[in-house]
């Protein structure tokens, strides 16, 4: 019983090792992963290479399913391009059970020691983020070797000899034992690894690891689309797509199993481990090779089978907010940026609607506008939840300061669509229905406001979008302006009320409330720019002058006594 449980946890051991070298790479080289994906898809060889080299960093097919189901889903690659792109993951993942599967536990204790001691020092930086993955890397190597000897102890009982001499073949058995295997342990790479140790030991023969091999491939697909299930549709057609793939490679390459141990054991030397792992790898270079070209129809058959509904919107719009982006951080924050800037549209969209709602006195606009100020609550509420499910750990610095910039942009967005919704309540309650209209000089002021408003607006939306400092502090001067703008206006009205303009004297509370409002909404706008002006280091500490800071009263010190000269002797 204690060989059973040595040999459970070492294959526990080997999952967890694989898992921290996964999320390691993701969070140290996950933007420029997510780069390369993008920029490769001119062609399906150069996708499909890149496919390779991610997935090689990354070990596990699964993992590059996810992120290029979230460029998918995103519109940021086409879908053939993608399922080009898995191709290659699955060649990469091949490769790399090849390089594991050569005696390295030499180099375990070296990669447990350097990355425990980067990790404990340097734990939230990308040294430690490095420690992380070497860590993940020892305890794979030392995982390997605990199978290894755990099995071999288990192959000399009485009762395991007697269980491997009745053992025989049943290939579609152990194909769906192999799926299943890949699916609880989230890992094809550490089934196949684990099929290769237990064949080497001769716990299972070579036939039943190859079926196993055949099973963790079918697996590695299945787990993909199971994990993608709740996303919208163009995020699931990857998987699918790669399912395809699998699963038809799968009924080509079962009936050559025979075949292809005796043509390649004894070229291989008729060893298992070895027999395994290169099972494996020209499996999936047959998939490549036979569906590369083939890559349109299958897409087209999967847009069959998922068609793209009408619309995945909130208020017209498309959604970003991808679940399966959430493995990787870096690609999830630009989900949540392209959800904002999406949240600060409908803003503008109300604000633009607030004039004509003005000018024509439209009351059947203004309930419209109001009502998109719950569109953008809700956009709100969703990119704040969203953003709590990154894990803070696993931002770098630099996306640690988006995350929050990111919090505090929808933040203003939320505030300005309720005083939106507020100023057009006033301007029904106040303007439409008793019918008053502002004087012409009223209504000049209040249009030459909103423009400014639309512009500063605008131009804060590209301040949050490309963080550049020089328009972050055009847009900090427009707050300047636009005040001392807003007090003029109040005092132009104001005399406009000392001669008895009857418009302005009906009028008079909804333009000062207006013209206030206006004004907050554009502090609300400018704020925008002091997280980026912050990080450059260009934002004074305190607004006041030095002189301001003056006591507005003396203050009294007591000076101490002079010392005592001693008399001379």
């Amino acid at each position: 019983m204690t060989h059973l449980l040595n040999l459970l946890a070492a294959i526990a051991l080997l999952v967890w090792g694989t898992q921290l070298v996964r999320t390691g790479i993701l969070r140290v080289l996950g933007a420029n992963l997510r780069n390369v994906l993008a920029r490769s898809v001119a062609n399906r060889l150069t996708a499909a290479a890149s496919g390779i080299g991610v997935t090689a960093l990354l070990q596990s097919s699964t993992a590059t399913a996810l992120i290029v189901s979230s460029f998918v889903g995103q519109g940021l690659m086409s879908l053939p391009g993608a399922l080009a792109v898995m191709l290659g993951a699955d060649i990469g993942t091949s490769l790399m059970a090849l390089l594991f599967s050569r005696d390295l536990s030499w180099l375990s204790p070296l990669f447990i020691f350097i990355g425990v001691v980067l990790f404990i020092a340097r734990q939230s930086t990308t040294v430690g983020r490095v420690g992380r993955i070497l860590i993940g890397l020892g305890l794979m190597l030392l995982a390997l070797r605990l199978v290894t000897e755990s099995a071999n102890v288990l192959t000399q009982a009485p009762a395991i000899k007697a269980l491997l001499a009745s053992l025989s073949s049943d290939l579609l058995l152990e194909i769906m034992v192999g799926a299943l295997l890949a699916v609880l342990c989230y890992s094809s790479l550490a089934i196949v690894l684990l099929t290769a140790t237990l064949a080497s030991t001769s716990v299972i023969p070579v036939d039943v690891a190859l079926g196993l091999v055949l099973g963790a491939n079918l697996g590695s697909g299945a787990l993909a689309v199971l994990t993608t299930l709740s996303a919208k549709v163009e995020t699931r057609q990857v998987p699918l797509g790669n399912l395809v793939f699998k699963s038809l490679g799968i009924v080509i390459a079962a009936p050559l199993v025979g075949w292809w141990l005796s043509q390649a054991g004894p070229l291989l030397g008729n060893k298992a481990s070895v027999v395994v792992v290169v099972f494996h790898l020209c499996f999936n270079l047959l998939v490549a090779l036979l569906f590369i070209g083939l890559t349109q129809v299958v897409a087209r058959w999967v847009e069959y089978w998922l068609p793209r509904p009408a619309k995945t919107t909130v208020a017209g719009r498309q959604r970003h907010l991808d679940a399966s982006a959430l493995a990787t951080p870096s690609l999830a924050i630009s989900c949540a940026v392209r959800e904002s800037m999406h949240q600060a549209d409908v803003v503008e969209t109300m604000l633009l609607g607030v004039m004509q709602v003005i000018r024509q006195n439209d009351r059947k606009l203004a309930q419209e506008l109001q009502k998109m100020d719950d569109t953008v609550d809700e956009l709100y509420s969703d990119i704040k939840y969203y953003l709590t499910k990154i894990s803070r750990e696993a931002l770098s610095e630099s996306e640690g300061r988006r995350w929050t910039d990111i919090i505090s942009f929808t933040i203003n967005m939320e505030q300005i669509g309720d005083i939106v919704e507020r100023v057009l309540m006033d301007i029904e309650d106040k303007k439409i229905n008793p019918g008053r209209e502002f004087s012409e000089a009223g209504m000049n002021e209040i249009t030459e406001l909103h423009r400014r408003l639309i512009d500063n607006l605008r131009l804060g939306m590209s301040v949050f979008l490309n963080g550049t400092v020089r328009d972050a502090q055009r847009l900090l001067e427009e707050k300047t302006r636009f005040r001392d703008l807003e007090r003029e206006y109040a005092t132009t009205h104001l005399a406009r009320l000392s001669v008895n303009t009857l418009q302005s004297i009906e009028t008079s509370s909804l333009h000062i409330d207006l013209i206030s409002d206006l004004k907050r909404i554009n502090s609300h706008i400018c704020s925008i720019a002091y997280p980026i002006l912050d990080a450059a280091g260009v934002l004074a500490p305190n607004r006041l002058r030095q002189s301001a800071l003056e006591p507005l009263w003396p203050v009294s010190v007591a000076t101490p006594p002079p010392e005592s000269t001693p008399p001379r002797s």
